[in-house]
């Protein structure tokens, strides 16, 4: 399992630690990404103090500079278009679920710092024969130079972190893996019922990965639910979009410490049929720091 290549760099030192910092894993396709426009920000959304995101540079599969990226204070431009060589983030003009996101965990634990560790690249599936020319997420799929998305997000992960005083205030940081949001599923449902029909074993596996990765078997897992814009002329986007949807229903009520996010099916979209609006964004991340909080406390 590629996971257990960066085992031993997750392990926390038996070091005294000042500080705790909350770290949550946020991962998938475009609607994990974001699009919403950072000009449509509400001001509480502009500026954050003691939250910290880490992006990965995403890149196709095969590609050798995927997962690198810099700690950050969060701020709009960590939505589609953003980039980074591992020296200097280039932030973009548009956003995703982790500002709203991010303020709702600080209400919510106001005395800890929180570390979001970010990587989603758009059109990606779980699926290796869905992958097409976006990519997979599949841990066994070697594809072009033994590259895919699961190494991108592992390579984003170890150098995240690597970096043992987050903020740079001179002090180490207590890590406390606290969740997991997956917004992704649209990839799979995009082709035919077989690579549909297989979602819930992928998700599944996947998640346990991720979570092995972390070191903790029973981190909450939160999944954003797929939606239907029907902006086609087939009145709908995905296909098997249903099938889909119903792997991730049944996914989360095989895990105890997972949750589904279901608000995506009232969301307005953009300005094409299959990214949300910039409302949606700021909805969607309220809901996923909901429905992490109530498993993290459960």
């Amino acid at each position: 399992m590629k996971n257990l290549k960066i085992f031993f760099l997750l392990l926390i030192p038996t070091l005294y630690y000042s500080q705790k910092v909350r770290v949550f894993i946020l991962a998938g396709q475009s609607n994990m990404n974001g699009f919403g426009y950072n000009k449509d920000l509400p001001n509480d959304l502009k500026t954050f103090k003691d939250v910290y995101i880490f992006q990965g540079n995403s890149v196709p599969d095969g590609e050798t500079n995927g997962g690198v990226g810099k700690w950050d204070v969060l701020k709009p431009g960590h939505g589609t278009g953003f980039k980074s060589d591992g020296k200097t983030n280039s932030l973009s003009d548009r956003f995703g679920l982790e500002l709203s996101f991010a303020k709702k965990m600080k209400e919510l634990f106001p005395n800890d710092k929180i570390a979001l560790i970010k990587y989603a690249r758009e059109g990606t599936s779980i699926d290796s024969l869905a992958a097409a020319g976006f990519g997979c997420w599949d841990a066994d799929f070697n594809g072009k130079n033994g590259i895919n998305q699961y190494d991108n997000f592992l390579k984003t992960v170890k150098n995240a972190l690597a970096e043992t005083d987050i903020d740079g205030n001179g002090k180490k940081d207590e890590i406390i893996p606290s969740g997991i949001l997956w917004m992704q599923g649209e990839g799979d449902a995009s082709y035919n019922e077989e690579i549909a029909n297989r979602y819930y074993e992928h998700v599944k596996v996947l998640m346990n990965q991720m979570r092995a990765t972390l070191l903790a078997d029973d981190l909450p897992v939160v999944i954003g639910k797929i939606s239907d814009s029907g902006k086609n002329e087939a009145g709908k986007v995905w296909p098997m979009g249903e099938l889909v949807q119903y792997a991730q229903e049944k996914f989360v009520k095989n895990d105890k410490k997972a949750a589904i996010v279901r608000s995506t099916k009232k969301y307005n979209y953009g300005n094409d049929p299959w990214h949300y609006d910039s409302a949606g964004y700021i909805d969607l991340g309220k809901n996923f720091a909901e429905e992490v909080f109530r498993l993290i406390i459960k």
